[in-house]
């Protein structure tokens, strides 16, 4: 990465860190007009949701300052709004509790942020609010602990935009990883498109696996014949790995496709796909024909795989 790239990323990072705390209503550390700034607003919420915490705990995991947060704690006594005990293991500790003024305080203070926040939601779409929680938990993602672990995927039907990103995420993620030209993205708007003109709901399906609002993979069962179903399009983005969630969704394809009476699977891949590959032979399928031939600007050989069911 170049330094003016570098100094671009921080640039965009701290652009939006500002326009997000306008949002809210904590620029100069005033949360929605209330005479608390954020850190103390931050406080009362542990306070009010957990029990037997005590200074150094909160500080610790809220990243205060041992000096601010006494400060803090200090106002907060003056005020009524908390008591504290020393700690019978530590007398330099103090184990802090809200007062029924303190719950008062922070119960009209939680009103005003769920106002707030529902206010600026009705703003939006019902796509709009679900974009925007699946970018939060996105963010929430990616800068959280990544030892954390993931949240369970939904499998869901698709809805309206989710062809559009099985285009595009298919696009994006062969470029990137396989150096395949913009004909594999042509090839997968041909798919998506044929799906939508004749979809069959008797016979066919597609699952989007779906992690708080985002899409991250997706897979499609289509009829081939009277007695043969296609496997097509099978992908997980990097978002959804870890949680075997390729293997749910060609285990959703096979169990549609017996209950709808088929007798078959195929399906076609290329043998570069070694995770995909992995993925039907450990679900059953087996290996059945190959063919060299040059698509998608590569050399490719391509599989079929198939599953008696």
């Amino acid at each position: 990465m170049s330094q003016l790239e570098s100094e671009q990323e921080v640039a965009a990072v701290r652009a939006f860190n500002r326009f997000y705390t306008r949002k809210l209503g904590v620029l100069d550390q005033q949360l929605l007009k209330s005479p608390y700034s954020l850190s103390e607003a931050r406080v009362l919420y542990e306070l009010a949701h957990r029990h037997d915490l005590s200074a150094k705990q909160i500080g610790t995991e809220l990243g205060l300052d041992a000096g601010y947060l006494s400060r803090i704690v200090q106002n907060f006594d003056e005020a009524g709004l908390i008591t504290r005990e020393p700690l019978p293991s530590d007398r330099r500790q103090y184990q802090l509790a809200l007062t029924a003024k303190g719950r008062q305080t922070f119960a009209k203070l939680e009103r005003s942020m769920r106002d707030e926040v529902g206010a600026m939601l009705a703003m939006l779409s019902h796509d709009g609010r679900a974009r925007l929680i699946g970018a939060m938990a996105e963010i929430e993602r990616l800068l959280g602990d990544v030892s954390a672990p993931l949240r369970p995927a939904t499998l869901r039907d698709p809805r309206p935009g989710d062809m559009g990103w099985v285009v595009q995420s298919h696009g994006a993620f062969y470029a990137r990883e396989y150096g395949f030209d913009s004909s594999f993205e042509g090839l997968v708007a041909e798919i998506a498109a044929k799906f939508l003109a004749s979809f069959d709901a008797s016979r066919e399906r597609c699952w989007i696996a779906d992690i708080d609002g985002t899409q991250v993979g997706s897979i499609f069962l289509v009829r081939h014949s009277d007695d043969v179903a296609k496997l097509r399009l099978l992908l997980v983005d990097p978002a959804g790995r870890g949680q075997g969630l390729g293997h749910r969704l060609v285990g959703e394809c096979i169990a549609f496709a017996r209950a709808c009476g088929y007798r078959k699977i195929t399906l076609w891949t290329q043998s570069n796909l070694v995770a995909a590959r992995k993925i039907y032979q450990e679900a059953g399928f087996k290996l059945v024909a190959t063919e060299p031939h040059r698509s998608f600007g590569q050399s490719l050989i391509g599989e079929t795989w198939d599953l008696e069911l």
